[in-house]
């Protein structure tokens, strides 16, 4: 486990910052909206930990559609690029 947050962990710390801000920004609508205190503490924790979670596995999607896009966009560069033949004159 260990390996695999050392491995993504840019995107872990990108999604902790995420998240900070979500539930500070979700807990003034909540209470806004309801006035209530414990509500929007409920509110405010309970949905944005579900979107941290989206949140990393929708970068990660990202990134492997990134990548599959590079390693394609490769093999068409090498296809459109004409290689230049050596010629002898005999």
């Amino acid at each position: 486990m260990a390996n695999i947050a050392r491995a993504h962990l840019p995107t872990l710390k990108k999604t902790a910052s995420y998240y900070v801000m979500h539930v500070a920004v979700a807990a003034l609508v909540a209470y806004a909206v309801t006035g209530s205190l414990m509500m929007s503490l409920t509110l405010s924790l309970l949905e944005p930990t579900i979107q941290a979670v989206a949140f990393f596995f929708h970068e990660k999607a990202w990134d492997r559609i990134g990548r599959r896009n590079a390693a394609a966009a490769v093999p068409a560069l090498a296809v459109a690029t004409p290689q230049v033949a050596s010629s002898s004159a005999a």
